[in-house]
């Protein structure tokens, strides 16, 4: 490395710099707590961007959160208003909710009004790390999507990165020859920030202005150690058009911006498909970590089934699950309302703990530390009868209180109404009470 590049990489403070250099820091020390691991392997993982850490300067109250593959399965919640629903007030309910139930990071992917407002706030209010889309913003401002300019994308970008967002989604690896391969597609481009490139890139004749200046916007990452969330835009909308040329061609880019991103000691992970047959989630985890050198995979669902509106929730996590047990860092949720509408705070809730399941049953499946515990303690207290310790331990506590309250109003007789047993089972056929009367 010649000594002027050297200088210069010794006045970057990101993260993977510093690990580079043999530093722990303060985040890598947290984050190893957490996952019950040596802060010198996270170092390792994060100096050669198989972990990041995202974690703006700028983000004071920030709890630090890692995401790789050898760390615990994380879930993202998606929250922000649009042109047509929502406001400030709700938008941080959304926040509270999300953080309560247990999601790792949001994203605020505003597209109304008072975007900026709602960022700010996020920001300030969350202990999470906080992701955005600066093309939603960047298009706000403008008449038409072919009216954006790199220095306006770029503009918004340091913008966002001031005001302490922690990872941002860039569509840096939607080429312009890409688009042709897209439109054989049933449902073309489905992502919102693929969709505005390829209409400015058809219009202008001029390759990704993201792509093209790319050295740009790692300057901007480095100076507040943002980290890079590079975006599927030509992701698959439905299963007819999943693991297609245009999604892997896509694939490919990515995977050159990631060791372009790492030169440049910026943290980098790839976002991954939208919808995939339930057999063919294998073979995408596996591409992405070859292709991409192992950077973190952020995966969208994958939805396993297009015919189920108002229960994607359930289709997609079933696919998340899959893709975590087979490499998958973070899922990013899918709420009820998918392909319906902008989601509620209910929703929201339903999204994050469908999510907190998938990533389980993943953690417990590949016995990553400490993953089973709560599983087994709240099997220990199924089998005592401790119906407080069991709430205590369940992913949603307010919802098996409500349940559980539900059926003892229903109950039946003086027998219904014991607190001891279930009212599925009561105390004559409770398998439990038999395997203690047996045991004895």
């Amino acid at each position: 490395m010649p000594d002027k590049t050297k200088k210069v990489m010794k006045n970057i403070n990101t993260q993977i710099a510093r690990a580079k250099r043999g530093e722990t820091t303060s985040e890598m020390l947290k984050v190893a707590k957490k996952e019950f691991l040596s802060p010198e392997l996270i170092r390792k993982e994060v100096a050669a961007g198989k972990i990041v850490i995202p974690a703006n300067i700028r983000h004071k109250n920030l709890d630090p959160v890692g995401i790789g593959k050898i760390l615990r399965t994380k879930i993202n919640a998606n929250i922000g208003n649009s042109m047509m629903s929502s406001c400030i007030s709700e938008e941080v309910e959304k926040l509270k909710t999300a953080l309560k139930y247990g999601a790792d990071t949001v994203m605020d992917l505003s597209t109304g009004e008072n975007i900026c407002e709602i960022r700010k706030k996020i920001v300030r209010m969350s202990k999470a790390p906080v992701g955005t889309v600066p093309i939603y913003e960047a298009v706000s401002l403008v008449e038409k999507p072919e009216d954006l300019t790199i220095d306006l994308l770029l503009e918004v970008v340091e913008r966002q990165a001031e005001q302490g967002v922690d990872y941002m989604t860039i569509h840096a690896g939607l080429l312009r020859n890409h688009v042709p391969l897209a439109m054989k597609r049933m449902l073309k481009i489905v992502s919102r920030g693929g969709a505005i490139l390829a209409k400015w890139m058809t219009v202008h004749k001029k390759e990704n202005p993201f792509y093209e200046h790319f050295d740009r916007l790692l300057a901007i990452c480095q100076k507040y150690d943002v980290t890079l969330s590079l975006g599927d835009g030509l992701r698959p909308g439905c299963l007819a058009d999943a693991s297609d040329k245009a999604q892997f061609a896509e694939l490919a880019t990515l995977g050159e911006l990631v060791k372009k991103s790492r030169r440049a000691s910026v943290q980098a992970m790839v976002e991954g498909p939208g919808h995939v047959p339930l057999d063919q989630i294998e073979m995408n985890m596996k591409m992405e970590d070859k292709i991409c050198a192992g950077a973190p995979f952020y995966i969208l669902g994958p939805v396993v089934a297009d015919c189920a509106p108002g229960y994607d929730h359930i289709s997609s996590a079933i696919g998340g699950a899959l893709g975590a047990f087979h490499g998958a860092s973070m899922l990013c949720y899918v709420t009820p309302m998918e392909h319906l509408g902008l989601p509620d705070i209910e929703d929201v809730r339903r999204g994050v703990i469908a999510y907190k399941i998938a990533a389980h049953a993943a953690d417990v499946a590949l016995k990553k530390p400490h993953a089973r515990c709560r599983d087994d303690a709240i099997s220990k207290a199924r089998a005592d009868f401790d119906w407080e310790k069991q709430f205590e331990l369940a992913l949603d506590p307010d919802r098996a209180r409500e349940y559980r309250s539900q059926a003892l109003k229903k109950a039946v007789g003086k027998k219904g109404k014991d607190k001891s047993f279930c009212t599925m089972c009561g105390p004559k056929f409770c398998s439990m009470r038999l395997s203690k009367e047996i045991k004895k």
